[in-house]
């Protein structure tokens, strides 16, 4: 039987996502809830199945793409009934996208939005605007991003929560006046 207190952990501490093929693995809604769900420990489709609600053939199908992209990977396979049991854990504790790309942003909102319908307890979800020169937004994203990874997790039987941070400059105005009109 496997030893479900030692989780190991992932390889790497940072991934920075930037290949094509990577943008685009991240382009679907369940594997970005599949990333989130292997961010702490690693698990058999079967098990991510299981946690998500979702289909074992859908799940195993999308941590194939995960896989290929270089996203998650194998830590270990057992032999169990006939078969093999594959555990898939992320290949970084954090992953950042250097250039965001549309779908890849969209696809992990519409994942955050579905771990936020499924929360059993109020969650907390803010979105301000500020007016803040370049060294200070600079200042607020390296500060937040500390936070995030100074926040150490408690014992394992506590529930896990999910944290999205972002910071980002608004884009200029776009003209959305109808020809003619003055208001």
């Amino acid at each position: 039987m496997r030893d479900e207190s030692s989780h190991p952990q992932p390889p790497e501490d940072v991934l920075e996502i930037g290949a094509p093929e990577q943008f685009a693995a991240l382009a679907h809604p369940l594997r970005q809830r599949l990333l989130f769900a292997l961010g702490h420990r690693p698990a058999t489709a079967r098990q991510l199945a299981a946690r998500l609600g979702a289909g074992k053939g859908n799940v195993a199908h999308h941590l194939k793409v995960l896989r290929d992209a270089g996203l998650v990977h194998i830590t270990e396979t057992r032999q169990v009934r006939g078969g093999t049991e594959q555990y898939h854990q992320r290949t970084a504790r954090r992953m950042v996208v250097a250039e965001p790309q549309a779908a890849g942003t969209a696809a992990m909102l519409a994942a955050f939005a579905q771990e936020l319908d499924l929360s059993p307890t109020e969650t907390h979800l803010t979105l301000r605007h500020l007016r803040l020169s370049p060294d200070r937004a600079r200042e607020l994203g390296e500060t937040l991003a500390r936070l995030v990874d100074e926040a150490e997790d408690d014992a394992e039987e506590q529930p896990l929560h999910g944290v999205l941070v972002a910071l980002y400059q608004q884009g200029p105005p776009t003209d959305t006046t109808p020809s003619g009109w003055s208001g």
